[in-house]
């Protein structure tokens, strides 16, 4: 499988149109990979709009990673929060939120795919999240961990330094959300390298 370096996380709060409209932007301007994070709404409603987003991406060859196991189709990608426990039945990906060491080595041994590690900076969209790792302490973490897609408060402008302090990629919620043309200035700020998962 080939991780994008760039992976949009949903928030339809801070969309300013349809979340549907706002990731078919994002996907139109490049974007590959969408993690659906809603994870609120009613479960009908949250299926619904996942076949929705998932329409958008099919014709792209794009991923659509669900957040949580809870209600995930079988066969479905899944994001795990920090302490969700892992799927009795595995899923055929898996990636889980860290904020530390340990939570980082949990995620190793249980053989992640990606990992996402936050809040790299502060961040708006979860003001008062943190502390802040800074890129010295993605750069102390990363070490040994599953890919890591740095999340929180990056903005383009941050994303080479990411990568340089051992990040795979990154992880944009509020910026895109708000934005989903940003995609672009993300996209180039990576050069479009693809990420190969480990063995």
């Amino acid at each position: 499988m080939i991780l994008p370096r760039l992976v949009v996380v949903t928030d339809r709060t801070q969309c300013a149109r349809p979340l549907v409209e706002v990731v078919a932007t994002a996907v139109a301007s490049g974007a590959r990979a969408v993690l659906f994070r809603d994870k609120d709404l009613p479960a009908p409603e949250r299926s619904a709009l996942a076949a929705d987003l998932r329409s958008v991406l099919e014709p792209v060859g794009g991923l659509l990673v669900h957040g949580g196991a809870a209600g995930a189709p079988p066969g479905t990608p899944v994001h795990l929060a920090a302490a969700e426990p892992f799927p009795a039945v595995r899923p055929p990906l898996v990636g889980r939120s860290c904020h530390s060491a340990t939570e980082l080595a949990s995620a190793a041994r249980e053989g992640c795919d990606w990992v996402t590690l936050s809040p790299v900076f502060p961040t708006a969209s979860k003001p008062g999240y943190g502390p802040a790792l800074g890129l010295d302490g993605v750069a102390a973490l990363a070490v040994g961990a599953p890919p890591v897609l740095a999340l929180g408060g990056v903005g383009p402008g941050d994303v080479a330094g990411c990568l340089a302090a051992g990040a795979h990629g990154v992880a944009v919620m509020g910026p895109v959300m708000r934005d989903p043309a940003l995609v672009v200035e993300y996209l180039a700020a990576t050069a479009g390298s693809p990420v190969t998962r480990r063995p």
